[in-house]
């Protein structure tokens, strides 16, 4: 039998936890505490609520490896994760128990160092992720993501519940916002590789729907964000509620300029077939998934500005 390199099966079982994803999510995290607290929290329970909350992320991101090891083996984009390239540094029942334990130890974490609320609150998050969107709805329905997208809205309840103790409307708030920028954010991706999930089986809306239609709903999500975003400027004050005018502009332009060009697109593949003359116009949508990471990330700055200033507040 080969002997595996212990670095690379370290290596290896950090990867399964899709690392990139959960730094998103902590983006989330610290500026719901901070929001709960109107200040800064406890620098221990900061601490101990990110941890947990890694841990919680990579355990479900684990677990979703692990179920979708078939899927991953079939496109180009996830073709390198550990469960499915060549290197063998981990098994799948090993997977399925790091990822298993995580969730153990982040509940644990979080239930005895924070409070129970918040590790319940996490748990939902890993129970969510895995049973719905990964085992019930990805490989069934278009509406996956935007159902299934839920699972990435927990880390400001889990914040909010670690410094409180409860979820108030503010952090129920910030929940829709994260809930309403996944589709707009994830479609764009999924246009990108819409041959990847269509090799896949896997019906994301770009795969079963016309590429306009795709970034209408695009558009309409993202008006939708960004009226919730300005729903939660009672809670966190004007320089927020200015930020999210600003930011919400931004992305509402790059969604609307997405979908014209989907639009110039269609009409300019109409005319090759009659006339060969006119050059297809070709969408860009990995623009607006590049910059939705950027919007999410200076918007949750705004929240945690807010809450951290004297003055800014109604």
């Amino acid at each position: 039998m080969r002997s595996r390199n212990p670095r690379a099966v370290a290596a290896a079982l950090v990867a399964l936890t899709k690392p990139r994803i959960i730094e998103l999510l902590l983006v989330t995290t610290v500026p719901a505490m901070l929001l709960a607290q109107r200040g800064l929290p406890s620098p221990g329970l900061v601490l101990v609520t990110l941890i947990g909350g890694t841990l919680a992320a990579g355990s479900a991101n684990t677990i979703n490896c692990y179920l979708d090891r078939d899927i991953d083996a079939l496109m180009a984009r996830t073709s390198r994760r550990p469960l499915v390239n060549e290197s063998g540094a981990v098994k799948p029942s090993e997977a399925l128990a790091w990822g298993v334990s995580l969730g153990a130890v982040a509940t644990l974490l979080l239930g005895l160092l924070a409070n129970w609320l918040a590790a319940s609150l996490a748990d939902a998050a890993i129970l969510f992720y895995v049973f719905v969107y990964t085992l019930l709805l990805k490989r069934r329905s278009p509406s996956n993501i935007v159902i299934g997208g839920a699972a990435g809205c927990f880390p400001v309840l889990v914040g909010w519940a670690a410094v409180r103790g409860t979820v108030a409307v503010p952090a129920l708030v910030l929940f829709a916002i994260i809930f309403l920028w996944t589709p707009p954010h994830f479609w764009a991706l999924a246009m990108k590789f819409r041959r990847d999930y269509e090799t896949a089986g896997v019906p994301m809306l770009p795969v079963v729907a016309a590429p306009a239609v795709v970034t209408r709903n695009i558009l309409w999500y993202s008006c939708a964000m960004v009226a919730a975003t300005l729903a939660l400027v009672p809670y966190a004050g004007w320089i927020y509620g200015a930020a999210a005018l600003v930011l919400g502009a931004w992305f509402l332009a790059e969604a609307r300029a997405l979908h014209r060009q989907v639009s110039a697109a269609q009409v300019s593949a109409a005319q090759v077939r009659a006339d060969p003359v006119p050059p297809p116009v070709r969408p860009v949508p990995m623009r607006l998934f590049h910059l939705s990471i950027a919007y999410l990330t200076l918007l949750f700055a705004a929240v945690a500005l807010t809450a951290l200033l004297p003055w800014g507040r109604w």
